[in-house]
């Protein structure tokens, strides 16, 4: 029997299926024959030039074929496959065509099994085991029938498995340069910065290739296809392909934050830790913010084509960050304010220290700008613990020597301050007395083109008020009242802006409330006012800035 005419019918309809222009036999016999060829094989044509998935059950193998079209000698070809999750085991066996045998056309199914199962005409081209990419390059005969097997004997999974015979006209997957490695460059106590060489690929295609970085604190990925896949196994919601077309109304909303016009960065939480993965554009240069002190963290890099979603990967690598260092402290005084600065960006903790000297002390904090959680301990026990909002006082009571350790924290990523005194009960106050409510009112009603009348509450307490205005536009309006110091008195004022200084206070808190008409304004114009009270230290205390315009027309 001839091999050559066994294999001609096959290789007609594998053609027919690969879209090939050759014309198969139409006689009944050989469309029975073609079909218990399917059925003897249990396997698929795999698709030419395009990228297809199989999934894979435990300890079951699946088998898939190709062969090239008629007319073509020898023509090359290249296989890759992408394990996506545990190792895999994968064959390319080859059936060629003995010599000098001829048999015409039909034959029974036994007789088909048997002649090919011939041991003289099957080899093994290649074979592996393992979870990396592997990619094999061969060239193919057209009397040549090529089987890729594919065996799981872990756990049910999925691989990716691309064929080409187009070898001339570019590639699905980006180029990896010659060293595929990524360098670490620099590491701190939150950040660590990363280098890679470039993909060629961005050099020809820099529009639809972007480079994308994957950090997490288990281990290493080597596909785009196995860190996908553990991700989700963690439990994690992730869009198709992490998302790498930057289209962020794929994503859930609480999973993407915008950095800038070319970075994309998803952070996930996970109970394995913190999983991210950030989209640079064609940057081959990184450092990424915002990590633990003193944790290892695994970096991988993978260049990927935007238009086919095909991705390759660089050779992950693994960093530690520095430890954080202790923290400095600063020691107290009694009665001494400290003025405190915290960069929400950099600074964590701003640690004082106090010694007590009597039985009962008095903490005061008033904040001037930001957001500030502060944290007092006695002796290692916490005894407060809260976020302040303009002047805060903390009365303790404990024992002689007792240590208070104060820590300061910005809640914002902007600059916070707050000023701190720590003093004994009978200490004269740091602040003066203070009315229910820091709040300046103004009324409609007496508002006219050149004059606003403002009221304020007061004090049982004799003290001084000064009232300070300012004209501003109405897109200053956020900043002014966002970036203004709390703790900044009328020396940071123009004297320009001073309306007028009056002492006020009434024993009775009912009628302890004063008002005060500004004239000489402008008509239509927005102005913000201010005011100042001061008590027996001297250290102000400013009220709520209040915005209010003028009548345009009366």
């Amino acid at each position: 029997m001839s091999w050559f005419w066994l294999y001609l019918p096959l290789h007609l309809l594998m053609a027919t299926c690969l879209c090939q222009s050759i014309k198969a036999p139409t006689t009944s016999s050989q469309e029975s024959f073609k079909t218990n060829l399917f059925n003897f094989y249990h396997s698929l044509i795999l698709a030419d030039g395009k990228e297809t998935t199989i999934h894979l059950l435990k300890d079951i193998p699946k088998r898939y074929y190709f062969a090239l079209e008629e007319g073509r000698v020898l023509a090359p070809f290249s296989i890759t496959v992408t394990p996506c999750d545990v190792p895999i085991e994968w064959s390319i066996l080859v059936y060629k065509s003995p010599p000098g045998k001829a048999t015409p056309g039909d034959h029974d199914t036994q007789e088909v099994s048997k002649s090919q199962k011939a041991s003289s005409i099957v080899s093994t081209i290649f074979n592996y085991k393992g979870n990396s990419v592997e990619t094999y390059m061969g060239m193919s005969s057209h009397s040549a029938l090529y089987l890729l097997e594919f065996l799981s004997t872990e756990r049910d999974t999925h691989i990716t498995v691309y064929l080409t015979t187009d070898t001339t006209s570019g590639h699905l997957y980006p180029e990896l340069p010659a060293d595929p490695r990524i360098d670490v460059i620099g590491i701190g106590h939150t950040t660590v910065t990363l280098t890679w060489k470039h993909s060629p690929s961005v050099l020809q295609h820099r529009e639809s290739i972007q480079y994308c970085l994957l950090v997490n604190e288990k281990h290493n990925y080597k596909s785009l296809c196995a860190a996908e896949t553990a991700i989700r196994s963690s439990g994690m919601k992730l869009p198709p392909t992490l998302a790498l077309s930057l289209s962020p109304y794929l994503l859930e909303p609480q999973q993407v934050m915008i950095l800038s016009n070319s970075e994309l960065s998803i952070i996930n939480k996970v109970s394995s830790g913190e999983v991210r993965q950030v989209c640079m554009g064609t940057k081959n240069t990184y450092t990424v913010p915002s990590l633990s002190p003193s944790t290892q963290y695994y970096f991988d890099v993978f260049i990927v084509n935007l238009l086919t979603n095909a991705s390759a990967a660089y050779t992950g690598t693994f960093a530690r960050t520095l430890e954080e260092p202790e923290p400095k402290v600063t020691e107290m005084k009694d009665g001494k304010v400290i003025h405190v600065v915290l960069d929400g960006k950099k600074q964590k903790f701003y640690s004082l220290q106090y010694q007590a000297k009597h039985k009962k002390i008095l903490f005061t904090f008033q904040l001037c700008r930001g957001q500030i959680r502060v944290h007092i301990t006695r002796n290692g026990k916490t005894v407060a613990s809260e976020n302040l909002s303009g002047l805060r006082y903390f009365s303790l009571k404990g024992k002689l020597l007792d240590t208070y350790l104060v820590q300061l924290r910005s809640t914002e990523e902007f600059n916070s301050s707050v000023k701190v005194q720590a003093s004994p009960h009978y200490h004269k106050p740091l602040f003066p007395l203070l009315p229910e409510s820091l709040k300046i009112k103004s009324f409609s009603k007496l508002r006219t083109c050149r004059s606003v009348t403002v009221a304020w509450l007061g004090t049982q307490e004799e003290s001084k008020y000064c009232v300070y205005r300012k004209r501003i536009e109405e897109d200053q309006i956020w900043r002014e009242l966002q970036s203004a110091d709390r703790c900044s008195g009328p020396e940071s004022r123009h004297k320009s802006e001073k309306v007028l200084c009056k002492y006020f206070y009434d024993l009775n808190l009912q009628r302890a409330v004063t008002t005060e008409t500004i004239k000489g304004l402008e008509a239509g114009t927005l102005y913000l006012f201010d005011v100042y009270l001061f008590g027996p230290s001297g250290i102000p205390v400013r009220y709520h800035s209040k915005v209010v315009k003028t009548r345009k027309k009366c």
